[in-house]
């Protein structure tokens, strides 16, 4: 068969993939909130005292997209005062490392557009 008989079928976009990419990266706290869980800083109390402008609420519906998503997990330890950790997934962990190379990216395109 010759290469110019050959139809390609239109691509799209992966549908879930391309959502979840649009809905992290459009939350403007998501990426901050990979930091801090970087720097083991993993309690909702602690993530809103370190970062100036974060509410408690923005905080939770940030986390609340991430664990929809299989970003993060929540783990509630059963103690008074309720005591609420979150980390990163083995899935997170992969899909930070594509944001982290997107950042280069657009760190080179910055470096040749100078």
């Amino acid at each position: 068969m010759n290469n110019k008989d050959i139809k390609f079928s239109r691509k799209s976009a992966p549908e879930k993939s391309a959502r979840m990419v649009e809905t992290i990266v459009g939350c403007k706290w998501s990426l901050t909130v990979y930091s801090l869980l970087n720097n083991d800083i993993n309690r909702p109390g602690e993530m809103v005292r370190s970062v100036e402008g974060l509410t408690t609420k923005v905080l939770n519906t940030c986390l609340k997209r991430n664990i929809e998503f299989g970003i993060l997990e929540r783990e509630t330890f059963n103690e008074v005062p309720p005591r609420v950790e979150y980390k990163v997934t083995r899935f997170g962990d992969k899909f930070i490392n594509i944001l982290t190379e997107l950042e280069k990216l657009q760190a080179d395109i910055d470096d040749s557009t100078l």
